[in-house]
C-alpha cells in the first residue's frame, strides 16, 4: 500500500482547467476584438517573410503542416497583403510571326496596354477589311491597270504587225494555229502546198528554209519581249496596288505607330504587317467571301486573310491591383502550363496563334503562385515541368505528351515568356522530407521551409488570441458568442487536442468545428451565449457520431468474445493499452498481453514477429526486454531463458513501443511465478536500463480503460499506470477525474521497471547485495532464481546429451 500512495498521481494533476481568473480581460467573446494575424505560428511567419522578402531565384517557398493547422488560410492572407503592395508585372501578347508562321513571338507591354493593344489591332483589321478593298473598287485604279495593259498590248501589236510585214516580204504568211504561230510559204500571192514545194529546185527551197529560220528567230525574239513587257506590266502593277494599298492602309497604321513610338517590338510588328499587306493584296480585293472554297480549306489564316493580324492577350494583368495571386486548386497540367487549342474542319485539325491559352503559371507571373503539393506530384509531368520553368525562368505552352508521339505531328512552338514568378507549395512533412532525399532539384529550387506547428504555449498572451480568433469565427460566421464559462471549457478542450496540460492546439479546423456546433446547441436552447454546457454537448456529440468501433470493441469485452480481466490477479499476462483510430476519431484499447517462459536459450520471441504482424518499431521495443534481461540477470551466468510474449486476440497486427513495458512485466511475472493485478493497465516504452520512457495517447489510453472498468463495475482497486513523464500530457474527461477523487479508480506514475513490478504484484522489485545476490522474498530473487534452475537444466541436458554420443561412439 505504501509503494501504491507513493507513485499515485494527485487529482489536480489529471487535468488543467481553465480558472476564470486567466480570462478577467473579457466577460464573452463579443467583448474581445477580432483577431488581427495569426496566433501560434511565429516561426513559420518568420519563415514566410523571409520568403517572401527574397527576389533572388529559386527561393520558392514549401509550408509544411499538419492538415488543420490554417496553414492555406494563412498563406493566402499574407501572400494577397504582400502582393498588393508590388507594381502590376506587364501584360503578355502573342502575335503572328511572319517570318516563322509555326513559331508566334511574345510582346510585353506595361500593365493594361495588352488590351488596347489588342483592341487597336481589331479596329485595325475592321477598318482594313473595309479601306482595301474599297480603294481597289475605285475607278482611278483600274484605269490605271488598264492603261497599262494596254500599253503593253500595243507595243506587242506593233511588233506582229512588223513581223506580218517582213514575212510578207519574204513570201511567208504568219497563221497562228493551235501549236503556235506558223510561217506559211507563197507562190504567186496563195498558199504552197506541200507537193508544190517537194517540187521546187533544191536551192530555193533551202533559201525559203533560210528565211523561214530567220522569221523564227525574229518571231522568239517579239516572244521575249512581249514576256518582258508582261513581266514590266505586272511589276508597274504590283506597284500600283501597293501604292493604293499604302494609300488606304498608311494612315491606319500610322496612328498605331504614333501611339506605340515608345515599344520598338511593337512597331518592328507594325512595320512587318505593312510589308505583308503589300505582298498579299490578291486576298484583299474583294471584301466577298467564298463559302464553296472556305469548306475546304485547312488553315484559319487562309479562310481569314485577316487573322494573322490580330493579337492573342495572353495574360492581362491590366485589371490587378497589384502582383498577381493565383491559387490553383485543379493542378491540371493545363490548368498549370497553358494549351494550344485546335478546331475541327473537315477531314482535318487546325490551330494558329489566337488558340495559344495561358496557364496559372503564366497568370502568376511576376507575381505569386499557390499550389497544393499532393495535386503537383501526382502527375509527373507536372512536376518535371514546373521545375523546367522555375530552373530555366521561361514559361513555354506545349501539349502534354508532344514528345512521346511515334509520328511527329505539325504543331505551334510559341516563344517561351521570361518568367519571374514565386511558387508556394502547401504540403504535409510526408511530402517534404521525401522530395528533399529523393530530389535533388527540389533543393536548389525550394530553398524557404514554412514549417507549422500543431500546438502552441498555453500563455496568457496565447489565451488572449484564442479569445481574439473565436471571436473573429463567431462575427465571420454570425454565430452565438462564447461567455467566460463557455471560453473556459473550450480552452481546456483544445489543451485536449494538444495533448498537453501547457498547450493549445493549432489545429484550427477542428476548434471551428467545435465553435460551430456549440453555437448551434446554444442557439437550440435558444441561450444568449455559448456556455460549457453547450461546449460539452458538442465534444459529446461528435463522440458518437464517430465511436461506432469503441463501443462495439467494449461490448465484446463484456461478452468476453474479447478477453480482458479487469479484477483478479494472473501470473504472465498484464493488460496492455493501445491506440486505435477509426479516421476521424481516436481511442484507447486494453489488450491482453501474455508471456510464458520456459527452459532453453531462445531469448525473448516474439510471436506477432513470427507472424509477420509486427512493425519494426514494436520488433525494436522487444529486443530491448532481452538487453535488459541480459544485464539484469545474466552477468555471471548464461541466460537460459526462451520466453514467448504475444498480443492477444490481436490479429490486425502492432506497431510501436508503448507496450515494451507491459511485456516485460508479464516476462517477470512468469519468471518469479508472481501473480500481475488485472485491474491495473500498463502503458510506456522501457530502454535496456529499465528507465520507462514517454508515450503518446496517455489520455485516450486511460480513458479508453476507464470505460472498461466503469461498464464491468468499479471497484476501488483498478487504475493505469503511466510513464511520469506524461503527466503534463494528462487532459482527462471530467467523469475519469471525479472517479479518482472518490477513490474508485487510480492513476500511478512510475519511473523504472522496478516501481512498475512493485504496483503489479505487491512484491518489491529487490536491489542486489553487496555479494551480487537479491534479497529473499523480492520479485528478482525469484527470477534469479528461475533462471537459475533453468540453467542448471540446461547444463544436465547438455551433460546427458555428451554422455550419450560417448556410449555410441565406443560401441
Amino acid at each position: 500500500m505504501k509503494n501504491l500512495e507513493l507513485h499515485r498521481v494527485p487529482v489536480e494533476r489529471l487535468r488543467r482547467t481553465c480558472k476564470p481568473e486567466e480570462l478577467d480581460f473579457c466577460m464573452t467573446t463579443e467583448d474581445v476584438p477580432p483577431l488581427d494575424g495569426f496566433i501560434g505560428q511565429e516561426r513559420a511567419v518568420r519563415a514566410m517573410q523571409f520568403g517572401l522578402a527574397m527576389d533572388a531565384p529559386c527561393y520558392n517557398i514549401f509550408v509544411v503542416g499538419r492538415p488543420g493547422t490554417g496553414k492555406s488560410t494563412y498563406v493566402q492572407a499574407v501572400v494577397a497583403q504582400t502582393a498588393s503592395k508590388r507594381s502590376q508585372p506587364s501584360d503578355w501578347c502573342y502575335i503572328y510571326n511572319f517570318a516563322e508562321p509555326d513559331r508566334p513571338l511574345a510582346v510585353a507591354l506595361p500593365a493594361g496596354e495588352g488590351r488596347g493593344f489588342q483592341k487597336s489591332m481589331e479596329e485595325f483589321v475592321s477598318d482594313l477589311r473595309v479601306a482595301l478593298p474599297k480603294a481597289f473598287e475605285g475607278g482611278d485604279y483600274e484605269q490605271q491597270k488598264d492603261a497599262i495593259v494596254q500599253s503593253v498590248s500595243q507595243k506587242m501589236a506593233g511588233y506582229f504587225q512588223q513581223l506580218e510585214e517582213e514575212a510578207g516580204e519574204a513570201g511567208f504568211n504568219v497563221k497562228q494555229t493551235s501549236k503556235g504561230v506558223v510561217f506559211i510559204p507563197l507562190k504567186d500571192g496563195e498558199p504552197l502546198s506541200q507537193e508544190d514545194y517537194e517540187k521546187l529546185p533544191p536551192q530555193q527551197r533551202w533559201d525559203m528554209e533560210e528565211k523561214g529560220r530567220k522569221l523564227r528567230k525574229k518571231l522568239e525574239g517579239a516572244f521575249h519581249t512581249g514576256r518582258m513587257l508582261e513581266k514590266q506590266a505586272k511589276e508597274q502593277i504590283d506597284e500600283l496596288e501597293k501604292q493604293i494599298a499604302l494609300f488606304a492602309a498608311g494612315p491606319l497604321l500610322g496612328k498605331l505607330q504614333e501611339k506605340y513610338k515608345e515599344f520598338p517590338a511593337v512597331l518592328n510588328y507594325l512595320e512587318i504587317v505593312l510589308k505583308d499587306l503589300t505582298g498579299k493584296l490578291d486576298l484583299f480585293k474583294s471584301s466577298e467571301s467564298h463559302p464553296a472554297q472556305q469548306l475546304l480549306q485547312i488553315s484559319q489564316e487562309e479562310v481569314d486573310p485577316f487573322n494573322r493580324y490580330k493579337v492573342n492577350l495572353f495574360v492581362n494583368n491590366g485589371l490587378n491591383g497589384g502582383a498577381p495571386v493565383v491559387i490553383e486548386p485543379s493542378s491540371s497540367y493545363y490548368n498549370l502550363f497553358g494549351k494550344i487549342e485546335y478546331r475541327s474542319q473537315v477531314l482535318s485539325m487546325n490551330t494558329d496563334f489566337m488558340m495559344v491559352k495561358p496557364g496559372a503559371i503564366h497568370r502568376a507571373n511576376g507575381g505569386y503562385l499557390i499550389l497544393q503539393a499532393k495535386d503537383v506530384l501526382a502527375d509527373p509531368f507536372i512536376w518535371d515541368t514546373l521545375k523546367k520553368a522555375l530552373k530555366y525562368r521561361q514559361a513555354m505552352v506545349e501539349n502534354i505528351g508532344e514528345q512521346y508521339r511515334l509520328v511527329p505531328t505539325a504543331t505551334l512552338r510559341p516563344e517561351p515568356i521570361p518568367l519571374n514568378v514565386k511558387v508556394i507549395m502547401i504540403g504535409n512533412p510526408v511530402l517534404y522530407h521525401l522530395l528533399y532525399s529523393l530530389d535533388e532539384d527540389f533543393q536548389k529550387l525550394f530553398k524557404v521551409k514554412v514549417d507549422f506547428d500543431t500546438e502552441m504555449l498555453r500563455s496568457p498572451e496565447n489565451l488572449r488570441h484564442y479569445a481574439s480568433f473565436v471571436s473573429s469565427v463567431c462575427r465571420r460566421e454570425n454565430l452565438k458568442h462564447f461567455s467566460r464559462d463557455g471560453l473556459a471549457r473550450l480552452i481546456e478542450h483544445c489543451s485536449r487536442l494538444a495533448g498537453a496540460q501547457d498547450k493549445l492546439s493549432t489545429r484550427f479546423n477542428e476548434v471551428v468545428e467545435v465553435v460551430s456546433e456549440a453555437a448551434a446547441w446554444a442557439k437550440v436552447e435558444n441561450s444568449r451565449y455559448v456556455e460549457s454546457s453547450h461546449v460539452n454537448k458538442a465534444i459529446k456529440e461528435k463522440i458518437y457520431r464517430s465511436n461506432r468501433i469503441e463501443e462495439k470493441l467494449q461490448e465484446m469485452v463484456l461478452q468476453e468474445t474479447i478477453m480482458i480481466n479487469t479484477d483478479g490477479a494472473v501470473v504472465g499476462q498484464v493488460n496492455g493499452l493501445s491506440i486505435s483510430s477509426s479516421g476521424d476519431y481516436t481511442f484507447g484499447r486494453p489488450i491482453r498481453i501474455t508471456a510464458r517462459t520456459y527452459m532453453g536459450r531462445g531469448g525473448v520471441i516474439n510471436i506477432e514477429r513470427e507472424t509477420n504482424l509486427s512493425g519494426n518499431i514494436h520488433n525494436k521495443g522487444v529486443l530491448t526486454l532481452g538487453g535488459y534481461l541480459g544485464g539484469k540477470f545474466a552477468q555471471g551466468k548464461p541466460l537460459g531463458v526462451t520466453a514467448q510474449i504475444t498480443f492477444e486476440q490481436l490479429y490486425d497486427g502492432v506497431e510501436g513501443d508503448s507496450a515494451s513495458s507491459a511485456e516485460l512485466y508479464a516476462i517477470l511475472s512468469s519468471l518469479a511465478g508472481l501473480p500481475l493485478k488485472q485491474g491495473l493497465a500498463v502503458t510506456g516504452s522501457v530502454n535496456q536500463f529499465g528507465e520507462i520512457q514517454p508515450i503518446g495517447g496517455a489520455t485516450e489510453k486511460i480513458e479508453g480503460f476507464f470505460d472498461l472498468c466503469r461498464a464491468k463495475g468499479l471497484s476501488g482497486d483498478q487504475g493505469v499506470v503511466i510513464p511520469v513523464q506524461n503527466l503534463s500530457n494528462l487532459m482527462l474527461k471530467e467523469d475519469v477525474v471525479e472517479a479518482v477523487k472518490n477513490d474508485l479508480f487510480h492513476i500511478y506514475a512510475v519511473r523504472n521497471i522496478e516501481e512498475g513490478i512493485e504496483l503489479l504484484s505487491g512484491v518489491p522489485a529487490g536491489q542486489p547485495g553487496e555479494d551480487g545476490n537479491y534479497p529473499d522474498g523480492t520479485v528478482f530473487r525469484l527470477v534469479d532464481q528461475k533462471i537459475h534452475a533453468y540453467n542448471e537444466g540446461l547444463r544436465k541436458a547438455g551433460a546427458n546429451t555428451r554422455r550419450k554420443k560417448t556410449a555410441g561412439q565406443v560401441k
